[in-house]
């Protein structure tokens, strides 16, 4: 499926994939992620934690064909456990960053031009994963 690198290569910041479905993510969603994944990278992936302790994002660079995941804290705070993972679909190998952070995990990158990712973050213990997405 190419739309989301269609739609990140024309700087569509808000748009993000789940399941393989094209959705667009709230401003409220798109207002925590700040570029932790440095310039070229557009927003293509949000996994939203459930109780709002903060959000997972997967976000593109069309250019170098790397994808990159970090996971921020709703509410930055005390130094809390947090994780950001990411690997191509169909392996076994994660990148992944783990540890005790006050405001964000990752960012974490993997180069998959031309196929899905599988990404999670964590906050505390909590989880939030999505497979197969950004595929193309």
């Amino acid at each position: 499926m190419r739309i989301p690198q269609k739609a990140a290569a024309m700087g569509l910041t808000a748009v993000a994939v789940t399941a393989g479905a094209l959705v667009f993510a709230t401003p409220a969603q798109a207002a925590l992620y700040g570029g932790q994944c440095g310039s070229g990278y557009n927003l293509v992936g949000v996994a939203d934690f459930p109780d709002l302790r903060g959000t997972t994002y997967l976000t593109y660079n069309a250019s170098t064909g790397k994808n990159c995941v970090v996971t921020i804290r709703e509410k930055p705070g005390a130094a809390a456990p947090m994780e950001a993972w990411l690997r191509k679909s169909g392996t076994t190998t994660w990148v992944k960053d783990v540890g005790n952070y006050t405001t964000y995990a990752g960012p974490v990158y993997v180069s998959a031009a031309g196929s899905c990712v599988d990404w999670k973050g964590t906050i505390g213990t909590a989880t939030v994963s999505r497979n197969g997405t950004n595929c193309g």
